[in-house]
Protein backbone atom coordinates (compact mmCIF):
# COMPACT_ATOMS: atom_id res chain seq x y z
CA UNK A 1 0.00 0.00 0.00
CA UNK A 2 1.08 3.54 -0.69
CA UNK A 3 2.13 5.07 2.66
CA UNK A 4 0.83 8.50 1.59
CA UNK A 5 -2.63 7.11 0.81
CA UNK A 6 -2.54 5.17 4.08
CA UNK A 7 -1.81 8.42 5.93
CA UNK A 8 -4.73 10.18 4.23
CA UNK A 9 -7.05 7.26 4.93
CA UNK A 10 -6.00 7.18 8.58
CA UNK A 11 -6.63 10.91 8.92
CA UNK A 12 -9.97 10.67 7.13
CA UNK A 13 -11.20 7.86 9.36
CA UNK A 14 -10.65 9.97 12.47
CA UNK A 15 -12.41 13.12 11.27
CA UNK A 16 -15.88 13.83 12.60
CA UNK A 17 -18.65 14.96 10.27
CA UNK A 18 -18.34 18.49 11.62
CA UNK A 19 -14.59 18.52 10.99
CA UNK A 20 -15.14 17.40 7.39
CA UNK A 21 -17.72 20.20 6.99
CA UNK A 22 -15.25 22.71 8.39
CA UNK A 23 -12.55 21.54 5.99
CA UNK A 24 -14.99 21.73 3.07
CA UNK A 25 -15.75 25.34 4.01
CA UNK A 26 -12.05 26.16 4.11
CA UNK A 27 -11.62 24.67 0.61
CA UNK A 28 -14.38 26.73 -1.03
CA UNK A 29 -11.81 28.80 -2.92
CA UNK A 30 -10.17 25.65 -4.33
CA UNK A 31 -13.13 23.38 -5.14
CA UNK A 32 -16.41 24.22 -6.87
CA UNK A 33 -19.64 24.27 -4.87
CA UNK A 34 -21.19 21.33 -6.73
CA UNK A 35 -18.19 19.09 -6.02
CA UNK A 36 -18.00 20.23 -2.40
CA UNK A 37 -21.69 19.56 -1.82
CA UNK A 38 -21.16 15.93 -2.87
CA UNK A 39 -18.28 15.39 -0.42
CA UNK A 40 -19.31 13.32 2.62
CA UNK A 41 -15.96 12.19 4.03
CA UNK A 42 -12.38 13.25 4.46
CA UNK A 43 -11.09 10.80 1.87
CA UNK A 44 -13.51 12.21 -0.74
CA UNK A 45 -12.22 15.71 -0.03
CA UNK A 46 -8.61 14.51 -0.13
CA UNK A 47 -9.25 12.73 -3.46
CA UNK A 48 -10.49 15.95 -5.05
CA UNK A 49 -7.56 17.91 -3.61
CA UNK A 50 -5.15 15.28 -4.99
CA UNK A 51 -6.81 15.44 -8.44
CA UNK A 52 -6.34 19.20 -8.40
CA UNK A 53 -2.77 18.72 -7.19
CA UNK A 54 -3.42 20.78 -4.07
CA UNK A 55 -2.02 17.98 -1.90
CA UNK A 56 0.55 15.36 -2.81
CA UNK A 57 3.30 13.31 -1.17
CA UNK A 58 5.77 16.16 -1.39
CA UNK A 59 3.24 18.96 -0.97
CA UNK A 60 1.37 18.74 2.31
CA UNK A 61 1.12 22.45 3.16
CA UNK A 62 -2.62 22.74 2.50
CA UNK A 63 -3.38 19.56 4.46
CA UNK A 64 -1.39 20.88 7.42
CA UNK A 65 -3.21 24.23 7.28
CA UNK A 66 -6.60 22.52 7.19
CA UNK A 67 -5.77 20.33 10.18
CA UNK A 68 -4.41 23.33 12.05
CA UNK A 69 -7.58 25.37 11.39
CA UNK A 70 -9.87 22.60 12.64
CA UNK A 71 -7.64 22.27 15.72
CA UNK A 72 -6.63 18.63 15.13
CA UNK A 73 -3.04 18.95 16.29
CA UNK A 74 -2.85 15.18 16.80
CA UNK A 75 -3.44 14.61 13.08
CA UNK A 76 -1.23 17.55 12.16
CA UNK A 77 1.66 16.00 14.08
CA UNK A 78 1.23 12.76 12.10
CA UNK A 79 1.51 14.69 8.84
CA UNK A 80 4.62 16.49 10.10
CA UNK A 81 6.10 13.16 11.22
CA UNK A 82 5.33 11.70 7.78
CA UNK A 83 7.15 14.62 6.14
CA UNK A 84 10.16 14.36 8.45
CA UNK A 85 10.56 10.59 8.60
CA UNK A 86 9.17 9.62 5.24
CA UNK A 87 7.01 6.55 4.78
CA UNK A 88 7.34 4.12 7.65
CA UNK A 89 8.73 0.71 6.94
CA UNK A 90 6.15 -2.02 6.54
CA UNK A 91 7.69 -3.69 9.58
CA UNK A 92 6.31 -0.89 11.75
CA UNK A 93 2.73 -1.68 10.75
CA UNK A 94 0.59 -4.24 12.55
CA UNK A 95 0.54 -7.67 10.95
CA UNK A 96 -2.46 -8.06 8.60
CA UNK A 97 -3.28 -11.37 10.27
CA UNK A 98 -3.51 -9.67 13.64
CA UNK A 99 -6.46 -7.42 12.83
CA UNK A 100 -9.60 -9.17 14.12
CA UNK A 101 -11.39 -5.83 14.25
CA UNK A 102 -14.32 -6.99 12.14
CA UNK A 103 -15.06 -9.94 14.47
CA UNK A 104 -14.95 -7.67 17.52
CA UNK A 105 -16.91 -4.96 15.71
CA UNK A 106 -19.75 -7.38 15.00
CA UNK A 107 -19.94 -8.86 18.50
CA UNK A 108 -19.03 -6.34 21.23
CA UNK A 109 -21.83 -3.77 21.05
CA UNK A 110 -22.46 -1.59 24.10
CA UNK A 111 -19.46 -3.02 25.91
CA UNK A 112 -17.12 -1.08 23.58
CA UNK A 113 -16.09 1.45 26.23
CA UNK A 114 -15.23 -1.22 28.76
CA UNK A 115 -13.13 -3.04 26.17
CA UNK A 116 -11.29 0.13 25.20
CA UNK A 117 -10.54 0.87 28.88
CA UNK A 118 -9.23 -2.68 29.25
CA UNK A 119 -6.91 -1.95 26.29
CA UNK A 120 -5.61 1.15 28.08
CA UNK A 121 -7.39 3.83 26.06
CA UNK A 122 -7.42 7.18 27.91
CA UNK A 123 -10.83 8.56 28.93
CA UNK A 124 -10.27 11.70 26.88
CA UNK A 125 -10.04 9.54 23.74
CA UNK A 126 -13.26 7.74 24.68
CA UNK A 127 -15.00 11.09 25.18
CA UNK A 128 -13.75 12.28 21.78
CA UNK A 129 -15.13 9.14 20.12
CA UNK A 130 -18.48 9.66 21.88
CA UNK A 131 -18.62 13.22 20.57
CA UNK A 132 -17.52 12.30 17.05
CA UNK A 133 -19.97 9.41 16.61
CA UNK A 134 -22.84 10.04 19.05
CA UNK A 135 -25.34 7.79 17.27
CA UNK A 136 -23.06 5.15 15.77
CA UNK A 137 -22.03 2.54 18.33
CA UNK A 138 -20.21 0.40 15.78
CA UNK A 139 -18.13 3.31 14.50
CA UNK A 140 -17.08 4.28 18.04
CA UNK A 141 -15.76 0.76 18.58
CA UNK A 142 -14.16 0.54 15.15
CA UNK A 143 -12.37 3.88 15.49
CA UNK A 144 -11.35 3.08 19.07
CA UNK A 145 -9.77 -0.20 17.96
CA UNK A 146 -8.00 1.54 15.09
CA UNK A 147 -6.59 4.12 17.50
CA UNK A 148 -5.42 1.34 19.84
CA UNK A 149 -3.82 -0.44 16.91
CA UNK A 150 -2.09 2.73 15.74
CA UNK A 151 -0.91 3.57 19.28
CA UNK A 152 0.57 0.10 19.77
CA UNK A 153 1.98 -0.22 16.24
CA UNK A 154 3.56 -3.60 15.67
CA UNK A 155 2.96 -4.42 19.36
CA UNK A 156 -0.81 -4.55 18.72
CA UNK A 157 -1.27 -8.28 19.22
CA UNK A 158 -4.29 -10.52 19.01
CA UNK A 159 -3.30 -11.99 22.37
CA UNK A 160 -3.76 -8.55 23.98
CA UNK A 161 -7.21 -8.22 22.45
CA UNK A 162 -8.20 -11.69 23.62
CA UNK A 163 -6.97 -10.93 27.14
CA UNK A 164 -8.92 -7.64 27.16
CA UNK A 165 -12.06 -9.37 25.88
CA UNK A 166 -11.80 -12.01 28.60
CA UNK A 167 -11.19 -9.23 31.15
CA UNK A 168 -14.56 -7.77 30.09
CA UNK A 169 -16.26 -11.19 30.40
CA UNK A 170 -16.68 -11.33 26.61
CA UNK A 171 -15.50 -14.93 26.40
CA UNK A 172 -17.63 -15.73 23.35
CA UNK A 173 -16.05 -12.90 21.36
CA UNK A 174 -12.58 -13.88 22.60
CA UNK A 175 -13.14 -17.42 21.31
CA UNK A 176 -14.35 -16.12 17.93
CA UNK A 177 -11.20 -13.97 17.67
CA UNK A 178 -9.04 -16.99 18.48
CA UNK A 179 -10.63 -18.84 15.55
Amino acid sequence: LDPFLSLLHSISSRLSGQEVSDMKFLCRDKIGKRKLDAVQSGWELFSILMEQQEIAKGSLGLLKKLLQHIKRRDLLSEVVQFEEEGPRALDDQPDEHEKPISVIHKNVGRMWKRLMRELGTPEVNLDRLEAAYPLDLGEKLFQGLREWQKRKGKDAKVADLIKALRGCNLTYVAEKVEE
